[in-house]
């Protein structure tokens, strides 16, 4: 639904007779967070926000400063198409902010919407186009496939294209284009991709991918996860990432004299993002899980580079078609869907603008397969890996200057002690495949 004002929403609200609206935000993990309101008190939350207890949300609030508010953006209002028909239910993302009326500085969408600010103060605009891969299960206690389809089967190997098209369904009816859509390499793995859009508009939609596929597949019986690598000795998921930079109309990124029909610009782009990506890899494949999907031999990119046709590098430049220059871009492979999408794309754009700015020589693109050549001949061509597990990539994050910055105080330091705890959990996890290995030997 097309809506710009408080005053767009609440004539909707009235002529659909709707029942709830729900007041969607993020905590500092990315986990989708919600309130219900009625009708009879939307207007009051339209004009004031509505308060909340922070202290319970993680990486917000602690209990003695524990007052939010939630202010609607009316902008993202839609009807949720999964909720019953005769009794309609919407819902708006908000805006975190103290008693005071100032933004709080806990509030994810609030640090894309810096970083996006950054940007246009220098005349730039970010586009973003992620890519979502994700699994259907029988239920969410145990990984059992609903099929062995593989890379773009059809019937009767993929038992999940009725569900991707009920899936796609609700996303146009919540105006979220989407592009395509098929089955993935791995059993009951799917894809699902978005038309590219602004970043902030796309970390919105991304939020709402991920909770439309799921509601989709429960009231189906089944059970949609976007965990990076469920099934051991299978191809994991993950969310790659195509952005450009626009000044008005014009892609910034194109130059039709160029070889590789880059410009500069976007050159120094795709080595700030080189540059940086250990230090934002914990923001990109935040979970413990997400490393065991960077591995080689999974399709998954492990090495730091970049090429035009090779899928095993971490940055692709998709082939340009003449005529399409505003379709020019990069593609950005190792971040996960399970990442938090407004940090993921704020640190990214971060790590771009810096190599832009600070002109990053870009090395020459590796056009070989990666995974098949030794370490000497990788050492040789100074190609270096990304963290091997969470552990690594929190040590590379707590040097990172840029990762700071652009996160803020509030949220760096959550984040990264959220995260040493998860691997402190994790390290003294005693798993099932060290009870088979050792107990009948040790």
């Amino acid at each position: 639904m097309l809506c710009e004002t408080k005053k767009d929403v609440l004539e909707l609200v009235k002529e659909k007779n709707i029942s709830f609206i729900q007041f969607w935000f993020t905590d500092v993990l990315g986990i989708l967070k919600s309130f219900a309101v009625t009708s009879s008190e939307l207007e009051e939350g339209l004009e004031e926000g509505m308060g909340f207890d922070g202290s319970s949300i993680e990486g917000f609030a602690r209990i003695e400063e524990s007052d939010m508010i939630a202010m609607p953006d009316p902008s993202t209002f839609q009807f949720l198409p999964w909720r019953p028909q005769d009794r309609p239910v919407a819902r708006m993302f908000c805006d975190i902010l103290q008693p005071d009326g100032s933004h709080y500085e806990g509030d994810s969408r609030y640090v894309l919407k810096r970083m996006t600010k950054k940007l246009a103060e220098r005349g730039y605009m970010a586009y973003m186009g992620p890519e979502l891969e994700f699994f259907l299960f029988e239920g969410q206690d145990s990984p059992n496939p609903l099929d062995k389809g593989g890379y773009f089967d059809n019937r009767p190997l993929d038992m999940g294209v009725d569900l991707r098209r009920e899936m796609i369904f609700a996303l146009q009816d919540m105006d979220i284009q989407v592009e395509y859509s098929h089955h993935e390499v791995a059993p009951s793995q799917h894809e699902i991709d978005l038309k590219f859009d602004e970043a902030l508009a796309m970390a919105d939609k991304t939020m709402t991918y991920r909770i439309t596929v799921k509601e989709i597949a429960r009231n189906k019986g089944c059970y949609a996860t976007f965990m990076p690598k469920p099934i051991f000795g299978e191809n994991g998921s993950g969310m790659h990432v195509h952005q450009s930079l626009f000044k008005g109309d014009i892609n910034a990124f194109h130059d039709p004299h160029d070889q590789h029909h880059l410009s500069q610009l976007a050159k120094s782009y795709i080595a700030g993002i080189m540059k940086h990506a250990r230090e934002i890899a914990v923001v990109t494949n935040q979970w413990v899980n997400s490393y065991k999907r960077l591995v080689p031999g999974y399709e998954a990119p492990v090495y730091i580079s970049w090429a035009r046709r090779n899928r095993s590098t971490m940055v692709r430049v998709p082939m340009y078609k003449p005529g399409k220059e505003q379709a020019t871009r990069i593609e950005f492979r190792s971040p996960d869907p399970a990442c938090n999408p407004y940090l993921a794309f704020a640190v990214m754009l971060a790590a771009g603008l810096k190599g832009i700015e600070e002109n990053y020589p870009l090395p020459e693109p590796i056009e070989e397969d990666i995974y098949e050549m030794d370490e000497t001949a990788r050492e040789d061509a100074g190609i270096i890996s990304l963290p091997g597990n969470l552990f690594e990539a929190l040590q590379e994050v707590e040097k990172s200057e840029l990762v700071r910055e652009t996160l803020g105080d509030h949220i760096f330091n959550k984040f990264v002690v959220n995260k040493k705890i998860e691997w402190d959990r994790y390290r003294v996890h005693v798993s099932q495949f060290e009870i088979e290995k050792y107990l009948p030997i040790l």
